[in-house]
């Protein structure tokens, strides 16, 4: 049974300044439920998708234009046997310059094909990495999951980019 982890990996024009403040944007290309602070060192967030799934991420590792790390400190699926799927994995932004583009390389750490979830979790980020935060980048337009009104509070998102 293979153990490799999630990756996948996207080229822009853009600088990795632009990659980096975009990555933080996470309202802008993941979801717009996103509840807390994206953008600086120890910072948590909760993801909220109806009652499918929820979870808790804390930025671990930041290294402006280079790098980006989030743990996953607590999460709920509905949908797998074990809710708790994902909980202690890391999801890792590598941003580098490849001759005269920015690469972005996403790995989720953890997210490995035994898990239930995989096929479902991985066809997610990569539309998530390959269209909603490329988009982001290039045009300053993501397509997150929107908004519900369910009641959920969301906080402003605040970035220094």
């Amino acid at each position: 049974m293979s153990t490799s982890n999630f990756t996948t990996a996207i080229l822009v024009d853009q600088t990795p300044k632009e990659a980096f403040c975009a990555i933080n944007n996470v309202r802008g290309w993941w979801s717009e439920e996103i509840e807390g602070k994206t953008d600086n060192l120890n910072e948590e967030f909760i993801y909220h998708y109806r009652d499918m799934h929820r979870c808790i991420v804390r930025i671990i590792e930041v290294i402006p234009d280079k790098k980006i790390v989030w743990l996953v400190k607590d999460n709920y699926f509905s949908f797998t046997k074990v809710k708790s799927e994902w909980r202690g994995t890391k999801i890792n932004f590598d941003i580098s310059k490849h001759i005269n583009k920015t690469k972005i390389s996403f790995t989720h750490v953890g997210l490995v094909p035994a898990y239930e979830c995989f096929d479902i979790c991985s066809n997610g980020w990569t539309d998530c990495i390959q269209n909603n935060l490329k988009n982001l980048i290039i045009t300053g337009k993501g397509q997150p999951t929107s908004k519900e009104d369910d009641g959920f509070d969301v906080i402003p998102f605040v970035t220094g980019c």
